[in-house]
């Protein structure tokens, strides 16, 4: 069973009726915390969103499994496309089981298509999901954590926020917002007793499809089965989850932190363009880099601790909070 559990806790976790998302559902359930099972149960498209979708809700087959199973869950097929679909489905867990303490951003549509060839059509389904759909969850969910001072988050991004992948701009894009969003709530929910992180996750969720430059095989299924990404995304639910705002990539029982990172980097207050490009490799060399964390630092005391050590006896680091007109890294 594990030492790691749930009991007493509810966790929303939303495009559970397939793959990664019932993975985890199924996970949570099985250290006994009550399940809000959401999909909106539409058909699986990586290109235009065209498609049949099942005749039954799939939700409604993870239900069955948790409780056949010994654990406790409702469906929910409402869409997190909206503020109103993201307040209902946090509504279903307060009027199913009183509480919300754990919400997994799994759900989100993807559209492929060459950055020349997006339009708004393209575009906006995937941002309304892939990032808005966050708020519109977690948001609702976010003041009931902050009011019994305890909460877990988990984002789901993608690996396509950090490295390039051909006509997945808009999908990306989104993806690399979710990494953002998730660092200020980190930040925000530090003093509320609320944790939030990111996963990339790397698995095979498509029967018919390959993977990178690997064709479709029972091989390759096997191998980045979904059940990979359980330990980790059961962790950062957890009230022992050691960290927030945290991204990791992980898949085929491989993790790894990603770190977003500065390089010592050129400071020249006269520099011209033309000196610029003689510095350049000063710029760009990774010798001696270090992490952003998402409470602060990094960039913006390179630039702030010459003014401070000039014009000020203040500590540079611990001075007076930033104006948030003001722009920072």
């Amino acid at each position: 069973m594990g030492t790691l559990r749930f009991d007493g806790q509810v966790a929303v976790v939303t495009g559970a009726g397939r793959n990664l998302g019932r993975a985890y559902a199924l996970a949570l359930a099985e250290r006994g915390a009550h399940v809000v099972v959401n999909d909106l149960g539409v058909a699986i498209s990586d290109t235009d969103g065209s498609g049949a979708g099942p005749e039954r809700n799939p939700a409604l087959d993870v239900v069955r499994e948790i409780e056949e199973l010994g654990g406790s869950a409702v469906a929910n097929t409402d869409s997190i496309a909206s503020a109103e679909g993201g307040a209902a489905i946090i509504r279903t867990a307060v009027e199913a089981f009183g509480r919300v303490d754990i919400v997994v951003n799994n759900a989100g549509v993807v559209r492929s298509a060459p950055f020349a060839d997006l339009t708004p059509d393209l575009v906006r389904p995937v941002l309304d999901t892939q990032l808005a759909g966050i708020f519109h969850v977690t948001g609702p969910a976010w003041r009931l954590m902050a009011e019994q001072g305890y909460g877990r988050v988990v984002n789901i991004s993608s690996g396509s926020a950090f490295s390039g992948v051909a006509g997945l701009a808009a999908y990306g894009g989104a993806k690399a917002g979710v990494i953002g969003m998730t660092r200020q709530m980190a930040t925000e929910g530090a003093g509320l007793g609320i944790r939030a992180n990111v996963v990339a996750p790397y698995a095979k969720t498509r029967p018919g499809s390959g993977f990178g430059p690997f064709p479709p095989s029972d091989e390759l299924n096997a191998w980045l089965r979904p059940e990979f990404l359980t330990p980790l995304i059961t962790l950062l639910a957890h009230a022992e989850c050691p960290v927030s705002g945290e991204c990791f990539a992980a898949g085929a029982g491989y993790i790894s932190r990603v770190v977003l990172s500065t390089t010592q980097g050129l400071f020249d207050r006269d520099m011209t363009p033309d000196t610029l490009l003689r510095d350049w490799a000063q710029v760009m060399d990774t010798d001696d880099m270090r992490a952003l964390h998402h409470d602060g630092g990094g960039t913006m005391e390179k630039m702030i601790i010459p003014f401070a050590a000039q014009y000020s006896t203040r500590d540079p680091v611990q001075g007076s909070a930033q104006d948030p007109a003001e722009g920072s890294a």
